[in-house]
């Protein structure tokens, strides 16, 4: 089983739940970020990453140029723990992890929220790997990766139960497009993917062929 399939056995339970008015709201948001051109300024294989320090989902600093120093490093944005796809990845992810681990890298996903959300979410997928809190987008927006959810979909979000101000701290309404990178020791990416439909992710196994073929 493909985080692929889980994803779209989500989706189509979704699209069975939710008004198709409500559907097409959210589908036309998706388009318009697409055309905006966003994909267009990520970070690509080739390019290298910017240095950063962020807390983890206790508190404690964890810099990436110290991962870099131990072997490569595996980086997913993700939109938060809210967001269903983004669980099945995290899941997907740990899953992966002894697979990824035993490459010699690290693996760390980063989101927008804050702290305490972010060891919310570590806990409740059970993950073993650190998640990052990138506190107004200020690393995914290095990444080329932020944007600005628009008026269109904040009901809908709210509807869903879902407060983005609350686990982001703040009312910027700022999410990252999901993204995955490889990066080599010295701050080369090797692997990237970044998509601006939310359903989809990269591939635990393309991540772990990446890092096989450093």
């Amino acid at each position: 089983m493909t985080l692929a399939n889980d994803l779209n056995a989500h989706k189509q339970q979704f699209r069975s739940n939710v008004p198709q008015e409500t559907q097409n709201v959210m589908q036309q948001a998706t388009t318009d970020l697409g055309d905006s051109g966003i994909l267009e300024q990520t970070l690509k294989v080739g390019d290298t990453i910017p240095d950063f320090t962020l807390p983890n989902a206790t508190g404690k600093p964890v810099n990436v140029k110290e991962l870099l120093t131990k072997g490569p490093v595996a980086i997913a944005f993700y939109r938060g723990g809210w967001c269903p796809y983004c669980n099945l990845e995290l899941k997907a992810l740990q899953n992966a992890l002894a697979s990824i681990e035993e490459t010699g890298a690290t693996l760390v996903a980063i989101s927008p929220e804050t702290p305490d959300n972010s060891l919310t979410t570590q806990e409740k997928n059970e993950l073993a790997f650190p998640v990052l809190s990138d506190v107004d987008n200020q690393i995914a927006r290095q990444f080329g990766l932020v944007f600005k959810l628009p008026a269109s979909l904040l009901p809908i979000y709210q509807s869903f139960g879902i407060d983005v101000a609350a686990h982001n701290g703040n009312d910027h309404f700022e999410l990252p497009i999901p993204a995955t990178y490889v990066v080599q020791p010295n701050g080369k990416i090797v692997y990237a993917f970044a998509d601006v439909d939310y359903t989809k992710r990269a591939e635990p196994s393309a991540i772990v062929d990446a890092l096989k073929g450093l």
